[in-house]
């Protein structure tokens, strides 16, 4: 079977089915810093305050080319917040914020290690939004399209495409600030560029292809080692077993045995119907499939966001364990459901397209080839290989466009990080959190004195960028402040060396 992932505002699947037995040509969960169906209900509607000013820059289309059509421009969008800036004239810092696979207004409000550090940096907050995202699409920008139109629009168009791709959204980013530190005249203020999980992985990219614009790099949750074979294929999926098995060997086994269950019932008369009035599914399911992605994208949003002071594994885990008296395998399932989603009448087995649904499936299809599967036998979930030639299919009957697998290691390296970036890397720190699936794919080890690993035995995805809580446990508040504390070395270090060119 071919079975296809789309991380969508829950990560859910797009499955084509032809056997019992899992492949995984697509199967590639979303790298967002922070878990859209979990954000608090203040972080969703929050309204930008007046202290953030949205922009617009004609960004070049192509870098790379002089063609003609490479002159293009289209409206990209930044956003900056001025409120505790030191000035040009003291030379007062940048912080910058790489978006990623989303519009960048979406993320504003949740990043806390930005707005929470200005004021001690006296910090030029900035945040810019990656190429097709957002309001910096060149086909909305052209033809005033819907965003979701728009981006349908973009990787449908062969003339259009080919633009959208990491190297060309870090040259935006790079004439971007350049153009803002001219426009400011703020050519002495060393900018610090940010990112979580995608992002993450561009602001380390960033620093080592323009390390003559950006001072240095907080890469959080970046999974800059999951290509080619440098991460087993197992790497994430073996974490999001880890963390529930942690959470309650029960509740591991109860998981472990449902896929079974599943199909057993499915194949019942009526099966389907049962199974769709015990899950109280918004619509009759088509087939089990429809479920079981449902629920695999559920264990492993809640693996990968698995944040203090409610961790999502041990709430769905108390679920199902608190249903103990069900002899229903499946109904303790489900109690694990509705103690992830409490309050809801039904659950939605299927997501509307997003922007990011469908941009980020083009960009897993084009470079971001992370081959992740499953194969391990005590992995809660089926069998599900990644097969590089299956991917390879896939990608071609979606995009009609072959899958460059070996690319990101080429451009940005990977192999033998170690030995390599100890020679010319600097000023890079690699945050990750234990818990999270991808810090499997991530830098987990010091690579020099000055290119750094900060891990967490509890963390998750992107925790450490995020706003600050009063629950926040000591060992998170311990990251952030190291993270600081480094940054203010790189400062420091800066500000000497611009000092003695100036005598």
């Amino acid at each position: 079977m071919r079975f296809v992932f789309s991380w969508l505002l829950l990560l859910s699947f797009v499955v084509t089915l032809t056997t019992t037995t899992r492949g995984a040509p697509n199967k590639t969960p979303r790298l967002s810093p922070v878990d859209p169906l979990l954000k608090r209900q203040t972080d969703v509607s929050a309204i930008i305050s007046s202290d953030f000013e949205t922009f617009f820059y004609d960004q070049t289309l192509d870098h790379f080319n002089y063609k003609p059509e490479s002159y293009t421009t289209f409206q990209q969008r930044y956003i900056i917040n001025s409120k505790w800036w030191g000035g040009a004239n003291k030379n007062a810092p940048i912080f910058v914020y790489l978006g990623a696979e989303e519009p960048i207004d979406q993320d504003v409000t949740i990043l806390g290690f930005l707005t929470e550090n200005a004021p001690r940096f006296k910090a030029l907050l900035v945040y810019l939004e990656h190429r097709f995202y957002g309001e910096s699409n060149p086909v909305r920008s052209k033809e005033g399209q819907d965003p979701v139109e728009a981006m349908k629009e973009s990787v449908k168009n062969d003339t259009i495409r080919g633009y959208f791709n990491s190297a060309q959204a870090l040259a935006d980013y790079a004439e971007l600030l350049l153009h803002i530190k001219n426009k400011l005249d703020a050519h002495n203020s060393p900018i610090i560029v940010i990112g979580g999980s995608y992002g993450g992985m561009l602001s380390s990219w960033f620093r080592l292809k323009y390390p003559h614009i950006a001072l240095g790099a907080l890469a959080s949750s970046a999974p800059i080692l999951y290509f080619d074979d440098i991460t087993p294929q197992d790497g994430y999926y073996s974490i999001v077993t880890k963390d529930f098995k942690e959470a309650s060997e029960n509740c591991y086994a109860t998981i472990k045995q449902s896929w079974d269950d599943i199909d057993r019932v499915a194949t019942m008369p009526n099966g389907l119907a049962i199974l769709s009035q015990k899950f109280k599914t918004c619509s009759p399911l088509n087939n089990p499939l429809e479920l079981k992605d449902y629920l695999e994208s559920m264990y492993a949003s809640a693996a990968q966001y698995n944040a203090p002071p409610k961790y999502p594994t041990t709430r769905i885990c108390q679920g199902i364990d608190g249903a103990s008296n069900a002899t229903d395998i499946l109904d303790r399932v489900f109690a694990g459901v509705v103690a992830y989603h409490p309050g809801r009448s039904c659950y939605n087995m299927t997501s509307e397209a997003t922007q990011t649904s469908i941009g980020w499936q083009w960009q897993v299809c084009s470079e971001m080839v992370i081959p992740i599967g499953i194969t391990s036998n005590v992995s809660m979930f089926p069998n599900s290989p990644y097969v590089l030639k299956e991917f390879i299919d896939d990608c071609v009957n979606r995009f009609d466009v072959m899958p460059r697998p070996h690319w990101v290691t080429s451009y940005y390296g990977g192999q033998d990080i170690r030995l390599i970036l100890s020679k010319f890397g600097s000023n890079i720190i690699f945050s990750n959190g234990l818990r999270d699936p991808y810090s499997s794919g991530g830098v987990l080890e010091d690579i020099s004195e000055n290119i750094l690993a900060l891990k967490t035995i509890n963390g998750s995805h992107c925790l450490d960028i995020l706003n600050s809580m009063e629950t926040d446990p000591e060992w998170l508040v311990k990251q952030r402040k190291d993270e600081v504390k480094i940054i203010s070395q790189w400062f420091s270090k800066y500000y000497q060396d611009l000092r003695l060119l100036k005598q």
